[in-house]
């Protein structure tokens, strides 16, 4: 009998209780694209639309449990990796993805909430350079993020080129810089560093405060490489689908913050 089972994307990131991030972001883009999504839980939080009250870790050998069970019984063709909270973890999940070597690994180094909440302990950015980076094929991050990376603040366009190349100098093999936190007006201008150079993709600025954008762009660089489309392209397609997800936004909290509307920005055909 012929194997028709679908490629699947697995997300290794923390929970949201509030459902705007983390893997429950992952999996609604992942099920928007079409994809069949998998999990495991490096993290839980206590969250909402306001802020993150409450963190919690498991432990490290029932992530790596998680991890081993997905790969056990699914076609997995990117992993997304997402909110990693310590050094532990991170080396936990480098270890498991050095032993299972899925084709596509996405980066998302997730390390404040949209609130301000640092999600990731200062001991584990080393771990994090070290170990996941020469691993991911694209790393995602924000100016914030990638501030933290290198240990330097990025104030413009110019800076955000340089940065581009300091990162891929540590490690990165790719990385989509988002633009989105760049003081000023216009538009919002993310860049992509590949083997094939740097591009960049705009979108008009929205004026509104989002959750989970970060989650959401990711997992869906992640989908679209599973549908077998080039790393340039899951990227563009990626964006798109995060700022039509944004413009159909809504406010299901008392926060001010608008979650992605994912199913109205699902790709068409």
């Amino acid at each position: 009998m012929t194997d028709l089972r679908p490629l699947c994307a697995l997300t290794i990131a923390g929970s949201d209780s509030g459902g705007g991030a983390g893997i429950q972001a992952d999996l609604k883009t992942f099920a928007a694209h079409r994809v069949h999504g998998l999990s495991a839980l490096a993290a839980l939080t206590a969250q909402h639309t306001r802020g993150v009250t409450a963190v919690q870790v498991p432990p490290v050998a029932f992530l790596r449990a998680q991890v081993d069970a997905c790969f056990d019984d699914f076609a997995i063709g990117a992993v997304k990796l997402g909110m990693l909270a310590n050094a532990e973890v991170i080396h936990a999940v480098a270890d498991a993805l050095e032993h299972h070597r899925p084709a596509q690994i996405v980066l998302d180094p997730v390390m404040v909430a949209t609130s301000g909440a640092r999600l990731l302990e200062p001991d584990a950015l080393d771990a994090l350079r070290q170990r996941l980076l020469p691993l991911a094929t694209l790393l995602t991050p924000n100016l914030p993020e990638a501030e933290l990376l290198l240990g330097r603040s990025i104030g413009d366009r110019a800076a955000m080129h340089a940065a581009l190349d300091a990162l891929r100098r540590i490690g990165a093999r790719g990385v989509m810089l988002k633009g989105g936190h760049l003081p000023g007006g216009g538009d919002v201008v993310d860049l992509v560093a590949d083997e094939h150079g740097v591009h960049e993709i705009g979108h008009p600025r929205l004026p509104l405060q989002a959750h989970g954008t970060g989650c959401t762009l990711a997992s869906a660089v992640a989908a679209n490489l599973c549908l077998g489309r080039s790393l340039h392209d899951s990227c563009i397609a990626a964006a798109d689908y995060v700022h039509a997800a944004l413009r159909g936004g809504y406010k299901p909290g008392r926060g001010n913050v608008v979650v992605l509307d994912h199913f109205g920005a699902a790709p068409r055909g």
